[in-house]
């Protein structure tokens, strides 16, 4: 310990200096849906994301019409910065076909979506506290496997 730190401690117990702290962005990853439909829409895009402070990686899907965005950014950022572009935009709605309990419910099943995606809804997730199908379908007299005892 040197003597600038004895002093600094010895000043700091008599005086206290209050800093206000900035709150630190979280490092978190942004999926977006916009329409590109040639290279120069892509470029666009690309040009006016990249440009924000604190992205570190931008990934274009021109065939799906997704642009990820990973570093410290806030989503609706860029997403404005995005639209600002002039092209339609809107967070990424859909999620993958598999995650989905229900995915052909009213408003869940979209012809538009991406191979292997649906939308994403409250219709799709099963109700709290509902039986299983898998329970549900263990005495069931379609089922071939069932309970023979019945």
């Amino acid at each position: 310990m040197g003597a600038l730190d004895s002093l600094s401690e010895y000043i700091s117990d008599y005086f206290h200096v209050s800093r206000k702290r900035r709150k630190r962005k979280v490092k978190q990853t942004v999926n977006i849906k916009v329409k590109m439909d040639c290279d120069g829409c892509e470029r666009r895009v690309k040009n006016a994301v990249s440009s924000m402070k604190g992205v570190e990686t931008v990934e274009l899907n021109r065939k799906i019409h997704k642009v990820t965005v990973s570093g410290y950014v806030e989503p609706k950022k860029v997403l404005k910065r995005v639209e600002r572009t002039g092209k339609k935009a809107e967070m990424w709605p859909y999620v993958p076909y598999n995650v989905v309990a229900y995915p052909y419910a009213v408003g869940v099943y979209d012809k538009k979506a991406p191979a292997g995606y649906v939308r994403k809804s409250e219709q799709s997730q099963p109700l709290p506290g509902a039986p299983d199908d898998v329970m549900m379908s263990l005495f069931s007299d379609e089922n071939p496997n069932a309970c023979t005892v019945m």
